[in-house]
């Protein structure tokens, strides 16, 4: 009995991605600690003397019936250890990688346990230096080759009847038996190995397995891994597709990047791009393309930190603070601080000016004035001297620092010219060349002066040019839609800073980033032979000292050729040109559909936020939300109303319990039709974030956390009443009494199923699973009723010879016992 649960965790970490050495797990061998025995039955105590309490009176409102949600986390007899923490200190030198792994795991059970601990060896790894400790003591590992695994498979996987560990299947394994494991004890880990990692196209990949960690038991207090990297040439490109990664570069040629995570199970694996470059900007593609469809493809561009002084671009920037009275208090002070951060980080070639308004404008320096130190220290006495006090004059306050473009210096002064200014403007004439940035902080709608959105709006058209107007919405009261439709017209970004949140690191974060332009007004030129469309982002940003662009798009056609990105730096303008290749088919790198999907839809809900919903948009929201596993409450909506409306059968529908929740699709279809009714209040700004996050997203999968999160968050608040006979409910206010009436008996238990029912999706190996009862359902499967179907049991032969001859169809297998998936054209059901 033993050894088949002992192969059980052979199978555990046998099966796993190419790139990369895994994190360990331990798979337990059978208890051996004796029954408890019968227990006494529990018997409840007779009613005391007396009359019995009256029943409760139900309550006045339609209850909705309980409804079971399948658990979003799932549970592994097989590993009923829980993992404390675990922790990776990886160094890499150019291609060479040292990974240090530490776990500690604890036998939360009665009794004593033995097991085995397993990792798993990726087929073609150059791994040296293999070393392995347990509970502070050095350890022999044994290598199981890939075939002898591959014969104990099947018998493993029949014994267990639980196909979580197929996706693992085909992989060299080290293991290592552990005796014993106390009970309430805990046992330390921690093995060290070197690999040599590959590079392709100038990238070089590195793959951290810590999709094992899924098998905790609980989840993980604290996952962390750090990566130090340094390069003999410039460090130039540092991309991780699958998770948000803090990136802190130490000069140009070494980086140290951090991903820490807390009560959590790792459902991905860690992966991280990164390149070396001599000098220029570092210019990478990858290309995704299906067999018979368009490709996708993800451009980056970074100039890393190697970019001399000179090459800086000096820039203009125009603070514009709104120190209306409703700014008093912790706002104000919090956004003194901000500005304060940035004059004192402004670079000595910029010029600036700062502007505050409340019922009237007030420009410190009446034009824009080099950043010398005792403008600076003029700058920070007037920052001090500010106080809240009147009304919200938007509309003055954005046309006179767009009036900036025209007025020069403030110091009249004859300029010197000779060689080392040929090439700078004049006094008292703005330089056009120079990048502008205005950044608007305001906490409040218009209410002097011109107070129309549209109007507003046109005004910053007519005047913006090239200048780039960035907007921080402060608290719940600003009108989302004005922000957005002057940062989208501007090609500059929004963002909002929450009650709970700090204005100044908000703030401070955002303008180190931008503190040293290298190239303005970007272009990319791609090769002939290729036609590209719908990229994103679809308005291309400047381009900053030790940040990179990250555009991905779709594309027909194929070849190779040279991409061009050129821009402006002062007054001239610049063209970096690196030869590249879209591929007529490609099968790496298949996170890049889902990266542009994300995007995508984050634009396009954003459309109809702004401007309003039409069919086309809504179609094709719901088209790629239900396709790529996009699912928020929004989409979700979306997607139970198309197939109602279609009339898919409940059986195969995607969400089947928000469909049968009269009261849940109440809620979300009202929150979606508020999307462009609200325009400020804490719902209209939780929508704002959660655009802001789709659109913007790196790593998908973190941003469709960040972007639920928002979407919840806007359901509580616009959330008010609730009618599940109308399946709708009404718009609120979007204050804080709309967010306590959502959380109220009626909504607050709605909104609480509806982010459940968005969990009940999985996006596994380039496909999109619902599931539906008990079976897991490959979202492409409604669109496949006419095509072959092969029904296949659980645990026959046919079953475990469809794992050897489709690889792909692993990951697929793994999810359940009953799963249906399209393959080549056919319909697969696996059924038990």
């Amino acid at each position: 009995m033993k050894h088949w649960v002992w192969f059980a965790s052979l199978l555990g970490v046998l099966f796993t991605t190419p790139r990369g050495l895994a994190a360990g797990l331990i798979i337990i061998d059978p208890p051996t600690w004796p029954s408890p025995g019968p227990q006494p039955p529990i018997v409840a105590p007779p009613w005391p003397p007396g009359p019995r309490p009256p029943r409760p009176v139900p309550p006045p409102y339609p209850a909705p019936p309980p409804r079971p949600v399948p658990p979003s986390v799932r549970v592994y007899p097989f590993a009923p250890l829980e993992v404390s923490y675990h922790r990776a200190d990886i160094r890499i030198r150019d291609q060479i990688a040292s990974v240090a792994v530490e776990q500690e795991f604890y036998n939360p059970n009665p009794g004593q346990l033995e097991g085995t601990f397993l990792f798993p060896v990726p087929k073609g790894a150059q791994i040296k230096k293999f070393a392995m400790e347990i509970g502070g003591k050095p350890v022999e590992a044994e290598l199981l080759p890939a075939d002898r695994a591959r014969r104990i498979y099947e018998d493993i996987v029949r014994k267990m009847r639980d196909p979580a560990l197929m996706e693992y299947a085909g992989r060299d394994l080290i293991r290592v038996r552990i005796f014993p494991i106390e009970p309430q004890s805990r046992k330390r880990v921690t093995l060290s190995y070197t690999q040599l990692l590959r590079a392709e196209a100038g990238l070089i990949e590195f793959v951290y397995p810590l999709n094992t960690e899924k098998f905790s038991a609980k989840p993980i207090r604290n996952v962390g891994l750090k990566l130090d990297i340094e390069t003999t040439r410039a460090l130039k490109t540092i991309y991780s597709p699958s998770h948000s990664v803090e990136v802190k570069r130490q000069g140009s040629n070494r980086a140290t990047i951090g991903y820490e995570v807390r009560d959590a199970k790792p459902e991905s694996d860690f992966q991280l791009y990164y390149a070396a470059e001599s000098d220029g900007i570092g210019i990478h593609l990858m290309t995704y393309r299906p067999a018979g469809d368009d490709g996708y493809f993800l451009l980056l561009a970074s100039p890393g930190t190697d970019v001399a002084d000179q090459k800086i671009v000096p820039k203009d920037v125009a603070f514009v603070l709104d120190t209306s009275g409703s700014m008093a208090g912790k706002k104000l002070e919090q956004a003194k601080k901000a500005l304060q951060f940035c004059v004192e980080n402004l670079n000595e070639s910029d010029r600036f000016e700062i502007i505050r308004f409340s019922t009237e404008v007030e420009p410190l320096f009446d034009g824009l004035v080099e950043a010398s130190k005792q403008r600076r220290e003029k700058a920070a006495d007037f920052i001090k001297s500010l106080r809240p006090m009147g009304g919200t004059a938007i509309d003055e306050a954005l046309r006179k620092a767009l009036a900036l473009r025209s007025v020069g210096d403030g110091v009249h002064r004859r300029p010197e010219i000779s060689a080392a200014t040929v090439n700078e403007p004049a006094a008292g004439v703005a330089d056009q060349n120079r990048p502008f940035v205005v950044i608007f902080l305001t906490d409040g709608l218009p209410t002097l002066g011109v107070t129309n959105e549209d109007q507003i709006v046109a005004g910053v058209n007519q005047k913006a040019a090239n200048t780039r107007v960035f907007c921080f919405g402060i608290g719940n009261d600003v009108n989302t839609h004005l922000l957005d439709r002057i940062t989208e017209s501007t090609r500059a970004a929004s963002q909002y800073v929450i009650p709970e949140e700090d204005i100044e690191v908000k703030v401070s974060n955002f303008f180190t980033k931008i503190k040293e332009p290298v190239l303005a007004n970007l272009k990319v030129d791609f090769p002939e032979t290729v036609r590209v469309s719908k990229l994103y982002p679809n308005a291309l940003p400047d381009l900053f000292k030790g940040e990179q662009l990250v555009l991905v798009g779709r594309y027909s056609g194929a070849g190779s050729g040279s991409v061009v990105v050129q821009g402006t730096a002062g007054r001239a303008t610049k063209r970096f040109a690196e030869d590249v290749k879209f591929a007529e088919s490609a099968a790496e790198h298949d996170f890049i559909p889902r990266l542009w999907a994300t995007r995508r839809v984050g634009y396009l809900l954003d459309e109809i936020r702004l401007h309003g919903e039409n069919k086309e948009l809504k179609d094709e929201v719901t088209e790629l939300a239900r396709q790529f596993g996009i699912v928020t409450p929004y989409t979700a909506y979306l997607i139970v109303e198309d197939e109602k409306e279609r009339g898919v059968p409940l059986t195969t529908q995607s969400l089947p319990q928000l469909q049968t929740d009269d009261l849940a699709r109440g809620v979300a279809g009202g929150a979606y039709r508020n999307l462009s009714v609200e325009r400020s209040g804490g719902g209209a700004v939780a929508a704002a974030r959660y655009g802001l996050a789709l659109k913007s997203a790196e790593a998908p999968a973190d941003a469709l956390a960040l972007g639920n999160a928002e979407a919840e968050r806007s359901l509580a608040f616009s959330a008010v009443t609730a009618s599940p006979n109308r399946g709708g409910f009404g718009g609120g206010a979007g204050t804080a009494s709309a967010a306590a009436a959502a959380s109220g008996p009626v909504t607050g238990p709605a909104v609480s199923r509806i982010a459940q029912y968005t969990q009940q999706a999985r996006f596994v190996n380039g496909k999109n699973f619902f599931q539906n009862g008990n079976q897991w359902i490959d979202s492409s499967a409604q669109k496949a009723a006419h095509a072959s179907r092969v029904r296949i049991q659980f645990n026959s032969p046919e079953y475990f010879d469809l794992a050897v001859k489709k690889p792909e169809a692993r990951a697929w297998l793994a999810l359940g016992q009953n799963v249906q998936f399209v393959m080549s054209g056919t319909l697969y059901e696996i059924f038990e």
